[in-house]
């Protein structure tokens, strides 16, 4: 359905703009960009197309020794028939099962050559597949898209289908699992009517998805992924002559398949005002309002963009400074659009607070609307909602693939607009747009018409699936004779063309000063884009926290953006936006950091908000109540989702009592310790951990090293703390149990069971902590990795299965993962036994080809991983916090490339399976007694808090038996 486009706006460099919370109101003080010292951005490229049809679109980008391959088929949701619902969505799936030439998974030669950003997307109106290689790789990656664009369907069979099939059900009844996750089916029914092609969701109906043959799906690719209907995009270490060889020797010889007219545009928009009320099991209601309005490729979108912005798109919009600040009536409050091609969606989402009549929200949201409708924005509100705008696609430009870069920008405009260069329009629109427009814009299209779905508490009714409708014969045009085919060289009984080099990793130099405040600067130049990132790295973090005073960490940084000096809570809001600044500031589990993202052009007046922020934090006590009332709604939402509720258990139990990490794995705390924190814990924090000794300033972007430190000694450098330094937090060893246990939390009405298996293993400090990453990379941290081959391409379980070990200065925790369909959790539990223990014991060891991949995927993606600067900030955090030299990157690489199968098995011994602690999630009615008969480890119930709850005595007697 369109909605689903919601969470990936159309110009993915726009949409960045939008997803940092955009928008804003007036305050004393804004300061926006000189027109003169404006930096010029734009995303230049050339194209061209293959006479089979397929459009070409190539950007030069030199600045890393990568390639972005980006191929969007202009196929999605819409265009499923009745009774074919969901085969858009099932095709991604199958397009990654291998080819003709290439059986297996598609991954393979990617994760060898060191891919990154590599996944493939539906929604309503098309399908993409994209992925970073070297550009050494960049002949592998061509040879696989044309493999599955012309050699796929003798690689489908029976067994590939019910596989995949299996895996879309599940992905399926993980969204469905969450908290609020009906939303999205609810609402793509109700807001178009049946026969609609955006009446029916994404992911599709169940029982579409079983009736669906063999014969069906081929008939489906036949129709829709030929090279007439899919554009390509090169972008990043390519030129347009190179492209041109290669896309031909490649791709030229596919033939084109009949054109499929797209169906007409159909904004579908709606009469009257309707609503609809549902239960979930959900802490607090929340309110969806939405209409349909204009779709993709017209001003109209583009303004209510910059329109959504102003109501409800930042922290000092419209709806958020009435219902957050002023009323208080709300926990959050959003408003975003969904262009899609038929017809787009805006939507409002407001989260009530507990106890507030959700008519009294629905009123003022009603409103506010008619309020910006009727007066149009302030300029100052206006001129800062374009600043955010631009400063977004700033930002957005600086990737080349993956989700949002400039790749996804180029093909988007291709597909549907049929002009790569949309976005340079997009902008002017928004630029462009008067309050007038604003005005106009709103009332044409948010009037009556919309539709209101009310969340409330209560419990959950499953969704009744649709009944699978007899498909209509497919009646499929001609190939149209103006496309042709090329001969083309290419032998491929050979196999994949497996690069023979790859690049040499390229990590900017760390340049170091040492600021008057005692502060140290740490400097990676970067000048791909007219943006500097900075973060200032403290001490303390979440397990600095008082037991009494869980969340006091992550509580006081998240507070410092909410007013300092002269600038209350909306007046700072609004001054980071006025200048195109991203300002804030977040605990750790072992330390702390405040980071600003500033625009060249306004380098300084953003580093002087930065220091306020850091120096000056207001602490106002209103504040305070209102974030401590959202803060304590947000882990009731933790409490209701099963991964959530599992991430709070499992760091007391893997620690103990009383343990610095035996706090939940977000730091936010609990109610009762969020409710007792006062403005004096807040000061008190900021005093002993945020201060400037011995703390570090990285910065990575476009200066020097004799620009940055005068700026940053003006602002930061008479700042001195306060009083004596805390002694750092002391982490003691913890000893891990005896026996396995396994631990129960009730999920009444889950489709699924979301499984975790825990444990705590040596430091990141630790000299053999790298031994222990790689070995762990073998058991779950890959897509073809164990757990995930087994529970998720084998038997079909479960939409993904991992391991992962997160950083720590003390012991680590590390944890398995997996989200399983109800009926299959004792047997998920037994496979992910299996799985771990014949990988920790030796009987199943690593082998030389798994190791050997793991460690091609970890060296060969070097190039690939430092593409951008928020990527080389995050590797010098580690650096900082983990007191590594300043060439770690080298030295892990080498170290990495000198192992051997055998360090890497006696590193995974590291695991031992006989001191697992299990927690699941799940409807106990269904799970617990068999789960309790499988003699996985000793069995206790607990609810979100891990507080004990008592067993059933039919669940004991079971669990007895099966004991015996």
């Amino acid at each position: 359905m369109s909605l689903a486009n919601l969470r990936r706006p159309r110009a993915a460099v726009l949409g960045l703009a939008l997803a940092t919370a955009l928008g804003g109101s007036f305050a004393p003080g804004l300061v926006f960009a000189d027109a003169g010292r404006v930096a010029s951005v734009d995303i230049p490229y050339e194209t061209f197309t293959l006479p089979n049809g397929l459009r070409v679109v190539v950007h030069t980008d030199r600045k890393a020794p990568i390639v972005a391959v980006n191929i969007w088929y202009h196929v999605g949701s819409k265009d499923e028939p009745a009774g074919r619902t969901g085969f858009a969505h099932l095709f991604e799936h199958l397009m990654f099962n291998g080819s003709e030439n290439h059986p297996g998974e598609f991954f393979d030669p990617f994760e060898l050559a060191g891919a990154t950003d590599m996944n493939g997307t539906t929604n309503s109106d098309r399908t993409n597949y994209f992925e970073n290689v070297p550009t050494t790789a960049l002949d592998m990656a061509l040879w696989m898209e044309s493999d599955r664009m012309g050699h796929l369907l003798g690689a489908i069979d029976q067994k590939t289908l019910d596989e995949q099939r299996g895996v879309v059900q599940n992905e399926k009844r993980q969204g469905e699992n969450q908290p609020y996750g009906q939303v999205w089916e609810k609402l793509g029914r109700a807001l178009y009517p049946e026969g609609h092609p955006y009446h029916h969701s994404v992911i599709g109906s169940m029982n579409d998805l079983n009736a669906a043959s063999l014969e069906d799906v081929k008939n489906w690719f036949r129709t829709w992924y030929g090279p007439n209907n899919a554009v390509l995009v090169l972008a990043g270490d390519i030129d347009v002559a190179t492209a041109k060889k290669k896309v031909a020797e490649y791709f030229g010889d596919i033939p084109a398949t009949p054109t499929m007219a797209q169906p007409p545009v159909d904004v579908a928009k709606r009469p009257a005002d309707t609503r609809e009320v549902m239960q979930d099991k959900v802490p607090q209601t929340r309110i969806y309002r939405v209409w349909n309005v204009a779709q993709i490729g017209t001003a109209d979108i583009d303004q209510l963009q910059l329109f959504s912005q102003l109501l409800g798109g930042s922290k000092s919009s419209r709806l958020d400074k009435r219902l957050l600040h002023q009323d208080k009536l709300v926990d959050s409050v959003s408003t975003m659009v969904g262009p899609s091609q038929l017809g787009s969606n805006f939507m409002v989402i407001a989260t009530v607070k507990q106890g507030v009549d959700p008519a009294k929200v629905e009123a003022i949201i009603d409103e506010e609307l008619a309020r910006l409708v009727a007066e149009g924005p302030s300029k100052a509100e206006l001129d800062q909602a374009k600043t955010m705008f631009r400063a977004g696609f700033i930002r957005g430009i600086e990737r080349i693939g993956g989700f949002g870069g400039k790749a996804d920008a180029l093909a988007s405009c291709a597909i549907y607009e049929g002009d790569p260069g949309c976005f340079r329009e997009e902008l002017a629109n928004i630029q462009g747009a008067s309050a007038a427009d604003l005005k106009a814009v709103g009332a044409k299209w948010l009037g009556e018409g919309s539709h209101t779905l009310v969340v409330e508490p209560g419990e959950r009714t499953a969704l009744a699936e649709e009944p699978a409708a007899k498909p209509a014969p497919m009646t499929l045009p001609p190939v149209d004779p103006k496309y042709t085919v090329e001969a083309s060289t290419v032998d491929r009984s050979k196999g994949v063309p497996e690069p023979s080099s790859f690049p040499d990793l390229k990590f900017p130099e760390l340049q170091r000063a040492t600021l008057k405040n005692g502060s140290k600067v740490i400097l990676a130049e970067r000048h791909d884009i007219p943006v500097v990132q900075m973060s200032y790295e403290f001490k303390g973090g979440s397990a600095s926290d008082a037991k009494a005073k869980l969340g006091a960490a992550s509580f006081a940084m998240g507070m410092l953006d909410e007013g300092a000096g002269d600038l209350d809570s909306l007046a700072f809001g609004d001054r980071a936006e006025s200048l195109g600044a991203s300002l804030g500031a977040a605990a750790a589990l072992d330390g702390s950091n405040a980071y600003l993202s500033a625009l060249k052009e306004n380098l300084d007046p953003s580093v002087a908000l930065f220091a306020k922020m850091l120096r000056q934090p207001r602490f106002d006590q209103k504040e305070i109540d209102r974030v401590k009332a959202s803060w304590i709604a947000g882990i009731k939402q933790e409490k209701a989702s099963p991964n959530g509720a599992a991430m709070r258990v499992l760091p007391p139990l893997l620690y103990g009592e009383g343990h610095p990490y035996a706090i939940p794995f977000s730091g936010t705390g609990t109610e009762a310790s969020i409710a007792a924190l006062g403005r004096d814990d807040l000061l008190a924090y900021q005093h002993a951990w945020l201060r400037p000794e011995n703390a570090t300033v990285i910065v990575v972007g476009d200066t020097t090293l004799k620009d940055i430190v005068p700026v940053l000694d003006r602002h930061f450098g008479d700042w001195k703390g306060e009083g004596a330094a805390p002694q750092a937090v002391a982490v003691p060893e913890v000893a891990r149990p005896d026996a396995p246990r396994v631990f129960l939390i009730d999920q009444p009405g889950a489709v699924q069971a979301n499984i975790f298996a825990g444990e705590v293993v040596p430091s990141t400090m630790d000299p053999k902590a790298v031994e222990f990453e790689i070995a762990n990379d073998v058991l779950g941290g890959q897509f073809s990795s164990r757990l995930n081959m087994n529970l998720r391409e084998d038997k079909h379980w479960a939409y993904g299965a991992y391991s992962f070990v997160s950083g720590a200065i003390g012991q680590r925790p590390w944890m398995a993962y997996a989200p399983v369909q109800i009926d299959r959790t004792v047997d998920s539990l037994k496979e992910m036994r299996t799985e771990i223990d014949g990988y920790a014991d030796g009987s199943k060891p690593a082998t030389a080809a798994e190791v050997s991949k793991i460690k091609a995927t970890e060296i060969r993606g070097l190039p690939g991983a430092y593409e951008t600067a928020r990527s080389v900030l995050a590797t010098i955090g580690g650096i900082v916090r983990f007191d590594r030299p300043d060439d770690y990157v080298f030295r892990r690489k080498a170290e990495v490339e000198s192992l051997t199968p055998a360090q890497v098995q006696a590193a995974a011994a590291t695991i031992d399976p006989k001191a697992l602690t299990w927690v699941v999630v799940g409807d106990l009615k269904k799970i617990e007694q068999p789960v309790r008969a499988l003699g996985l480890g000793e069995v206790s119930i607990v609810d979100a808090d891990g507080k004990p709850v008592a067993a059933t005595a039919g669940a004991k007697d079971e669990g007895e038996k099966g004991e015996k």
